[in-house]
């Protein structure tokens, strides 16, 4: 499955190490090359803003999706192809999802891991079946993937659930991972919802 766009989850962090900024931007450059579209948080500093620098360098389709007091306190990237503004973080998160075919998320704080549960929690429950894509600069993802893994082995999750997640080492895998990732219908996924 080649999606027409994608959401990625990335943070707005100017002072975490740059090999972060760096794989965003690799990100942004690959997903424009390939003709996909970006839908992400808006913003234009640190991860958000290379992410979308790189897709817009290659002629890429990038939409932010901003809260309206994001958009008060001037955070969000005036360069890219549509900037929508919403009420609040809730109809950002939905928004995001509702406009993407695959989910990728790179390093970032609360807000991005927030983003992927939810993401996450609705391929669970039969709300959405997109592939999930982690990408692990620097390890980063290893742990949450170990508690997910624990969620499975203390039977929070089904052993099924392991399929509603890719983890990736860096952005050239992405693609091919959301061209890989199994079939998620509503149907089976509501049928694993209980254990």
């Amino acid at each position: 499955m080649k999606p027409r766009r994608v959401a990625v989850y990335c943070a707005s962090s100017q002072t975490c190490a740059p090999e972060h900024h760096a794989a965003a931007e690799r990100l942004g450059r690959l997903l424009a090359q390939a003709s996909v579209g970006i839908v992400y948080g808006g913003g234009a500093v640190g991860s958000m803003g290379a992410l979308a620098d790189g897709a817009m360098a290659e002629g890429g389709e990038v939409l932010g999706v901003l809260p309206r007091f994001m958009d008060e306190l001037e955070w969000g990237h005036r360069g890219l192809t549509e900037l929508q503004i919403v009420e609040d973080m809730h109809q950002r998160k939905r928004h995001m999802l509702e406009a993407a075919d695959a989910v990728v998320a790179l390093p970032g704080g609360t807000g991005t891991l927030e983003e992927l549960t939810e993401a996450i929690t609705w391929k669970r429950l039969g709300l959405g079946g997109h592939p999930i894509v982690l990408v692990d600069v620097q390890g980063f993802y290893r742990p949450l993937v170990e508690i997910l893994e624990r969620m499975v082995s203390d039977r929070f999750l089904r052993p099924e659930h392991k399929a509603m997640w890719t983890l990736v080492d860096g952005p050239d895998e992405v693609l091919p991972a959301i061209a890989a990732a199994p079939a998620w219908r509503t149907e089976d996924a509501r049928g694993l919802a209980t254990l």
